[in-house]
């Protein structure tokens, strides 16, 4: 082969690696392929949600048989929207700027809980205290009226660090999280609902400080 054609040959290869590295820094660069949201791919089988926080748009959570419901405003930033009980026609509306950081906190460790293990349905799910759940949380997407999921939080497992959640309606039936991220949704409806109450024994006695989460940054 003569040493033209050698030359030929390199030139060509080095031109593709050359092509092929541009290529690499223009993917890294613009971030495509990444997970959105700055975690775990919501598509992850680990995590208790379905999707990620940010495609929601709003999560409503009933606390001892009051439902107190949380939305985004027309900038994506999350507000408390008020209590709402069971006989009540009549609402508030409560979008304190202050109290944004700390939603967005508690939704965003909520967006990161994962499924310690999944205990199914081959007991009476009673057991778990998910028939008839101390709190309810259901999630919703944007404009959306009826909700995307809904967890029926049941008793705090023998551990202590654990807590039952019953996905409703699905498949995988009751699984277990970090008893901290309800402890967490139960203090920031006390900060934001401004009447902190003491729960039964089981649940958390809340002050208003979110518990540490360990994959926050």
């Amino acid at each position: 082969m003569s040493a033209g054609r050698i030359r030929s040959r390199l030139l060509i290869v080095w031109t593709l690696l050359i092509v092929l590295v541009g290529l690499i820094v223009v993917v890294e660069q613009s971030g495509l392929g990444r997970p959105r949201g700055g975690g775990a791919s919501a598509s992850d089988p680990r995590l208790l949600l379905p999707v990620s926080v940010e495609q929601l748009g709003a999560i409503e959570v009933i606390d001892a048989g009051t439902l107190h419901r949380f939305e985004r405003d027309a900038a994506g930033a999350w507000f408390y929207h008020g209590v709402h009980g069971a006989s009540e026609s009549a609402h508030r509306h409560s979008a304190d700027p202050s109290a944004a950081a700390r939603i967005e906190r508690a939704f965003a460790a909520l967006g990161r809980a994962r499924i310690e293990r999944r205990v199914g349905r081959e007991r009476d799910v009673a057991v778990y205290g998910v028939a008839a759940p101390k709190v309810v949380i259901l999630l919703y997407r944007p404009s959306a009226t009826q909700p995307l999921v809904q967890y029926a939080v049941g008793d705090v497992a023998p551990d202590t660090v654990s807590r039952y959640v019953d996905v409703v309606g699905a498949a995988s039936g009751v699984v277990t999280i970090p008893n901290y991220q309800i402890d967490n949704l139960l203090a920031l409806i006390d900060s934001v609902a401004g009447s902190p109450t003491r729960r039964a024994s089981g649940d958390a006695t809340t002050t208003g400080a979110l518990r540490a989460d360990p994959l926050a940054r």
